[in-house]
């Protein structure tokens, strides 16, 4: 079974094609820029392909992909009938899904019904479904949602302490986010320990550009650090995470803003960005400007690696305990140091790590000392697998 992975974004379709029969990417690439001019970067284990292509829209770009797909001399299948379904990363469900779903209309309707819950996000979504269903009509269609596996969490933890009507009335609450990976890096933490999901208790930190830590109590979310949006939560590369609410009509009236320009200022403008004092949202470009001596710098790589623990430290004490602390992502999988400065905050619960073993990269590894009490892992997230793996679990299930 050939399942096809689409991630619409507003500008771009990033998109991946697996033989789910031995789970072999047999092709990946971007559809970027879409609106703008056009570009195609498109992988197969044979080598890399670019190219300029116009694509007005995004119906354009799943043409395009199609065209690349089915290539003579960098293509993979010989006819779209080897496309047996498609997995869409759709980034918010609201409260009405649980879990992945196939795309009916009603599915659709449900969607868009939360789209003001996430303006960004969802409607590409929505675009990129509907454009693969207008080149390939029939093929089944599966819904993998970025907040589902967050909807185990109890009242407790994602209520707001607002009047209870904007909850009934809005659905106003903590949905988090990054669910598809937080998922998959507690399946494969399991493996590594060797030990049943039903009896681990993780933090696992979803760290890119982006950021999460999630509680994992017996295979279920029980709390997360991003909320109705992803601007709760932890300090990211250009989003401040937690803040004082009064701080935006603080600064509304000080600098003479509008609230959408404020939220503007808070998603796009702060952050490690905004603590650097402009050096940048990459973490390699902040670390080497720690390192040439620029104090900023330096403290925005602090107030992550704090905001981070402190957030491990809270679901430690939320779920009662805490067998291992899982890093994943860009910056989770591959920045050695931010593990280190993390950990150091983490020895009272039992942390120790070998730094021999950190300095690795793009392995799944258990990075702690024999005596260490709490297990550090890092495993290298794949969210367009666990999207396909739910794809084709629904369509086996029909």
């Amino acid at each position: 079974m050939n399942i096809l992975v689409i991630n619409c974004g507003s500008s771009s379709l990033k998109y991946q094609l697996l033989n789910m029969d031995n789970e072999f990417v047999l092709a990946k690439g971007i559809c970027d820029r879409i609106g703008i001019d056009g570009k195609l970067v498109h992988e197969r284990p044979e080598g890399k392909h670019t190219a300029d292509i116009s694509m007005p829209d995004h119906a354009a770009a799943m043409a395009v992909l199609l065209d690349v797909l089915l290539d003579a001399t960098h293509g993979v299948i010989k006819c779209k009938s080897e496309i047996h379904a498609i997995g869409h990363r759709v980034v918010h469900g609201g409260e009405a899904f649980s879990g992945s779903v196939l795309i009916d209309d009603v599915v659709e309707k449900a969607v868009e019904a939360v789209n003001d819950l996430a303006p960004l996000h969802n409607p590409p979504n929505l675009t990129g479904i509907r454009a693969c269903k207008q080149h390939m009509p029939g093929v089944p269609q599966v819904a993998v949602f970025d907040t589902a596996f967050h909807q185990t969490m109890p009242a407790k933890a994602y209520l707001y302490a607002i009047d209870h009507a904007l909850y009934e009335k809005y659905k106003i609450r903590r949905y988090g986010f990054h669910g598809t990976s937080h998922k998959y890096v507690t399946q494969k933490a399991a493996e590594l320990l060797n030990r049943p999901l039903s009896e681990l208790k993780l933090a696992t930190c979803h760290l890119g550009n982006g950021a999460s830590v999630c509680a994992v109590s017996g295979g279920q979310s029980v709390d997360t650090s991003m909320g109705l949006t992803p601007l709760e939560g932890l300090a990211m590369g250009t989003r401040s995470g937690d803040i004082d609410p009064a701080l935006i009509t603080f600064i509304m009236e000080k600098e003479n803003l509008t609230a959408q320009q404020v939220l503007d200022m808070l998603n796009k403008k702060s952050g490690m960005l905004g603590l650097s004092g402009g050096v940048g949202s990459d973490f390699r470009d902040l670390s080497a400007a720690a390192e040439g001596g620029n104090a900023k710098a330096g403290d925005a790589l602090d107030v992550f690696a704090y905001r981070v623990a402190g957030y491990i430290g809270r679901y430690a004490a939320c779920m009662n305990g805490l067998d291992a602390v899982v890093f994943t992502a860009g910056i989770g999988e591959n920045d050695s140091a931010i593990r280190a400065k993390v950990c150091e905050y983490l020895t009272w619960l039992g942390a120790d790590i070998n730094q021999s073993e950190n300095n690795k990269r793009g392995q799944m590894l258990d990075i702690s000392n024999p005596r260490a009490k709490v297990r550090v892992l890092v495993i290298p997230t794949n969210e367009e697998l666990m999207i396909a793996r739910d794809t084709k679990k629904i369509l086996e299930a029909k």
